[in-house]
């Protein structure tokens, strides 16, 4: 017996410590490696290296494959490392000769990251419906709520009048220019890596160029070293650009949860999307929205842990990128997740009304008592010190609780729909339906 015998297979240890999670989290690359599949298999056809016969044959086995991740009947076994080898053993065992020959001309390198794309741009796609979803809610409730004024605050403290509008809208607009970083991600992501193996190209002729269309990339990866290291710098651009909607997701969350305390009042939640204490009967806690700022933080730290993973490493591919999965792939689920319930609860939280006629809330209207002044003639700093030495002498009197803000993007001028315009500059170049089409092709079509 050896000193450091600790009493179990070494063997056995050594697969599970390297296989890691593989199996539970490659299940979420299925579909992805499927289509990849079908359009590496078609690649082969076109140069010659498996019949018309064969082709068919493995498509409508990866097409049966297929069904089964959607009917939910997919599964992961123990006898298997990881999504690649379950698909080959399947086509393999399958066809025999014809599933052995699927992997020519690639290696798990890039097949992997082929299969990191596709998921990617799927899960891309969904998050853009989510994030429209959020944003056409804050746009309509930002003209609902234009007239309805509330405190506005800085170092929160009270500060000058602020509106629903001006608060949902701002929400809104911080969406539109998150989904730039979004497009550029999807940029980033939609270039085809399948034909650079192991990080140094292959001697079988491939026609890379027709598996690009099959699989509506805009372009390919070309240099095949280039290619492999865009694993790790692709996860954690696109998780960057994850981290810039949680920002804006999480902030909002806080701010749901300060305006619902008793002591603001300022937004109310349906019950039903609320807990209770198990003391305190009084109690309605927004939960939701403390577990959504919770999430969309942890979010945030996402790209620093994939960049530390990746910082260190030369060209080439290393088994540290394994690792990378773990940290990146639940991070979709995740931000969905958080943008689906706060879009589902702010669509029936209720607004407070003349929340500014309460006293407390007199001082935000100095500025607004500045201004009148300035536009009278007197000089702006003048005018400033005169009101404040009112509010310190406490002889300060609100005259006017109206506000008059006509500039673009004021109370009185929200631009909502430039702030449209924004976004819907935003979703243009995603190509989104022509992608989808492709894939039902690889799918549905008839191969020759």
């Amino acid at each position: 017996m050896k000193l450091w015998d600790k009493g179990f297979d070494t063997d056995r240890f050594t697969e599970r410590f390297t296989v890691g999670r593989d199996r539970e989290l490659d299940t979420l690359l299925a579909r992805a490696d499927i289509l990849g599949n079908i359009a590496h298999a078609r690649g082969l056809r076109a140069i010659g290296l498996l019949s018309g016969e064969e082709t068919r044959a493995l498509v409508d086995a990866l097409r049966l494959l297929h069904r089964s991740v959607e009917a939910g009947d997919f599964s992961m076994g123990p006898e298997v490392e990881d999504i690649h080898s379950r698909v080959e053993f399947f086509l393999a065992g399958r066809l025999g000769d014809p599933g052995k020959k699927i992997h020519a001309g690639r290696s798990r390198n890039d097949q992997v990251l082929l299969d990191l794309k596709l998921f990617t741009r799927d899960r891309l796609f969904s998050l853009l419906d989510r994030v429209e979803a959020l944003f056409e809610l804050l746009l309509a409730r930002a003209g609902e709520g234009k007239d309805i004024l509330l405190p506005g605050y800085t170092h929160l403290q009270v500060a000058m009048p602020s509106s629903f509008g001006l608060w949902f809208g701002g929400y809104a607009e911080s969406l539109a220019e998150d989904l730039v970083l979004l497009k550029a991600a999807r940029d980033v992501v939609n270039t085809n890596p399948l034909g650079t193996g192991a990080g140094y190209g292959s001697s079988i002729p491939l026609d890379r160029a027709l598996v690009t269309r099959l699989l509506a990339f805009d372009d390919l990866a070309y240099n095949p070293v280039h290619a492999q290291m865009q694993r790790g710098k692709m996860e954690q651009t696109v998780l960057f650009a994850l981290s810039r909607v949680a920002l804006t997701v999480g902030r909002l969350a806080a701010d749901v949860c300060l305006f619902t305390s008793p002591n603001f009042g300022f937004l109310s939640l349906p019950d039903r999307f609320t807990t209770g204490s198990s003391i305190m009967p009084h109690k309605k806690n927004p939960d939701v929205f403390e577990l959504v700022r919770a999430r969309c933080n942890r979010l945030q730290a996402l790209p620093g842990q994939v960049g530390m993973i990746a910082a260190n490493l030369t060209s080439g591919y290393f088994r540290d990128m394994q690792l990378v999965k773990e940290v990146y792939l639940p991070a979709f689920a995740e931000l969905d997740d958080c943008l689906f319930m706060t879009t589902l609860v702010l669509g029936e939280a209720a607004l407070a009304r003349d929340l500014l006629e309460d006293d407390r809330y007199r001082y935000l209207f100095t500025v607004e008592e500045v201004n009148r002044a300035v536009a009278a003639g007197v000089p702006f700093r003048e005018a400033y010190r005169a009101v404040g030495e009112r509010v310190q002498r406490g002889e300060f009197v609100v005259t006017d609780r109206r506000v008059h803000h006509v500039h673009e993007g004021s109370i009185g001028n929200l631009c909502l729909d430039r702030v449209r315009a924004k976004f819907d500059r935003g979703k243009e170049g995603w190509n989104v339906e022509a992608t989808r089409a492709a894939e039902r092709d690889l799918l549905e079509a008839s191969v020759d």
